[in-house]
């Protein structure tokens, strides 16, 4: 008799309790979203290896006919020319005088919005002027350039008569007006995410609100502060219709601002319009271009992140 029992339930349904059934549901829940999750991340690193084999890829087959040391020390860049040319020299000195222009005019302001907002500015004209900035940030960039070039570059003109009407000196600074919005704002958040008890203390010691913010604030947030302008400058190194419009679209190889210029990104735009019949070794150039201009923006970004590790140690 106890045999059969025992046999019995042997073969009988597992049963599961009610507490159960909700926790492995749960957890199947869980594992669905956590794949999901993974899914979106996955998202962005398979876009960059996209981009990036897209640009290795099409770079080879350029290199196949220009050679690598005439790409990166010839002078000229003339690939509508009969002879044609392809040394990035120019363009890389138009993107970089661009670049360096728009840093000395959005830095300096950036940092001046961002140490008002956050440590002098009330919380009602805090709240008047973010969205001001905000607005400045979503302009699109091609009213920025016809802004460079209809209002920016006479008033320049009004102070040196001799400046073309297409230069990378007004095209400059109204990027750096554009990229003003991105340095101000991260930077005032770092600069807000300091603990109010170091400000007491300093307050306590007798110092001012802008000896406060200049000695114990900002190092305090440097590590922030450097992301903004890491931000800042590469939006622009990148930045292209402000340049395509206001800087003249010459490949000349200066880096006198105050010269016409063509800069990598422009160049870009300017294959993109037709000039260049697909296929063709100037169309490949753009490609070629590309990467370039993806490596510059790389180095800023291991420049910035060594920097930000540093002085976060440091802090």
């Amino acid at each position: 008799m106890t045999t059969s029992l025992s046999g019995a339930a042997a073969f009988a349904p597992l049963t599961i309790s009610d507490r159960l059934a909700k926790k492995a549901l749960r957890n199947s829940k869980e594992r669905v979203i956590e794949f999901v999750l993974f899914a979106a991340a996955c998202v962005s690193v398979l876009t960059t290896l996209g981009i990036v084999w897209v640009l290795v890829s099409e770079s080879y087959h350029f290199f196949e006919n220009v050679p690598i040391w005439s790409f990166l020390s010839d002078t000229m860049w003339t690939p509508l020319f009969a002879d044609a040319r392809y040394g990035i020299l120019p363009l890389l000195a138009g993107t970089l005088t661009t670049s360096l222009v728009a840093v000395v005019v959005a830095i300096p302001l950036g940092t001046a919005i961002a140490i008002y907002l956050s440590e002098f500015a009330k919380p009602a004209v805090r709240e008047a002027v973010k969205p001001f900035l905000e607005l400045l940030g979503g302009i699109p960039s091609i009213i920025y350039g016809y802004f460079a070039l209809a209002v920016v570059i006479p008033l320049l003109q009004l102070l040196i008569p001799s400046l073309p009407g297409f230069n990378m000196l007004g095209a400059g600074i109204v990027m750096g007006i554009a990229i003003i919005p991105y340095v101000s704002s991260l930077a005032e958040d770092a600069m807000r995410a300091v603990p109010m008890s170091m400000r007491e203390g300093s307050y306590a010691m007798g110092s001012t609100k802008f000896q406060t913010a200049i000695r114990v604030v900002i190092p305090a947030a440097l590590s922030g502060i450097l992301s903004a302008y890491i931000l800042g400058i590469s939006r622009a190194v990148g930045e292209t219709m402000i340049v395509a419009v206001a800087a003249g679209m010459q490949p000349n190889f200066t880096m006198n601002p105050m010269e016409p210029a063509q800069t990598i990104s422009a160049y870009i735009v300017q294959v993109a319009l037709g000039d260049l019949p697909h296929g063709s070794i100037g169309y490949q150039s753009i490609f070629a271009a590309g990467l370039s201009l993806m490596l510059m923006t790389l180095v800023l970004n291991i420049a910035g992140h060594m920097i930000r590790r540093r002085y976060r140690e440091a802090y």
